[in-house]
């Protein structure tokens, strides 16, 4: 069973990301609404959840710091790795931009499959309903992840590789869990700090480069609409 839900993140990951290449020509489009996306799933997924697991065992302020220090740690290595740029020349490999958030995208992917794994262990039913909260935000995980590329100058090749990355981390995650097991108050607290980073990148990154060539009210509207679509994905999938 869990190998066929393995297939399926992968298939619903890789058409989230052939989709950001196909429309390229529409990225600040798409970066408009990844940005409301990474937001969305950490408000009305990544918060509820680690809530939910951590605070079996710590108070809600010390999951809150966890948030807190996961936004700080991605603010430091952005500021470390020149990852983001303000200016058109300041960074001679742009490349070095963009790795620092495609690998928080993907380890978040990872834990997305450790999430189905142990679900399983629990009850097919809670399996289930895990794969289909996963599977439904899976296809916007390969369009952020693409976008992010794009972003930093990379080109499709580059992105191509990240997407495939990003596709197979999930089904890593999943078949992992085969062979270890994790308290769910440890999983809600790796949790919280990955809530921290996709609040950064989808505040200092995403939004700000979606307006940086095209400050129109579309991008506002796309941005917007991806945290409505998130909020929608989650409450019906879960």
């Amino acid at each position: 069973m869990v190998y066929f839900v393995a297939i399926l993140a992968v298939m619903s990951t890789l058409l989230g990301g052939l989709f950001a290449i196909r429309f390229r020509d529409k990225l600040h489009l798409i970066l408009g609404f990844s940005a409301g996306a990474v937001i969305g799933v950490a408000f009305f997924d990544l918060i509820p959840e680690s809530i939910e697991l951590a605070s079996q065992v710590y108070d809600v302020k010390t999951i809150a710091l966890l948030m807190a220090i996961g936004f700080g740690i991605l603010l430091i290595l952005d500021r470390a790795f020149s990852i983001h740029m303000h200016e058109k020349n300041c960074c001679e490999k742009p490349e070095h931009r963009s790795w620092v958030s495609a690998t928080t995208l993907i380890l978040h992917s990872m834990l997305d499959g450790v999430a189905i794994g142990l679900s399983f262990k629990v009850s097919a039913l809670v399996g289930w309903t895990v794969t289909a909260a996963v599977l439904a935000h899976d296809f916007s995980d390969g369009i952020n992840t693409v976008n992010i590329v794009f972003k930093n100058k990379g080109d499709n090749q580059v992105a191509r590789r990240w997407l495939i990355a990003d596709a197979l981390a999930p089904a890593v995650g999943i078949l992992a869990t085969l062979f270890f097991t994790i308290s769910e108050p440890a999983l809600g607290m790796i949790l919280a700090v990955f809530t921290g980073f996709f609040l950064y990148i989808g505040a200092s990154e995403l939004i700000p480069e979606s307006h940086h060539a095209h400050p129109t009210i579309w991008t506002t509207i796309m941005t917007i609409l991806g945290i409505v679509a998130m909020y929608l994905i989650i409450s019906f999938a879960v």
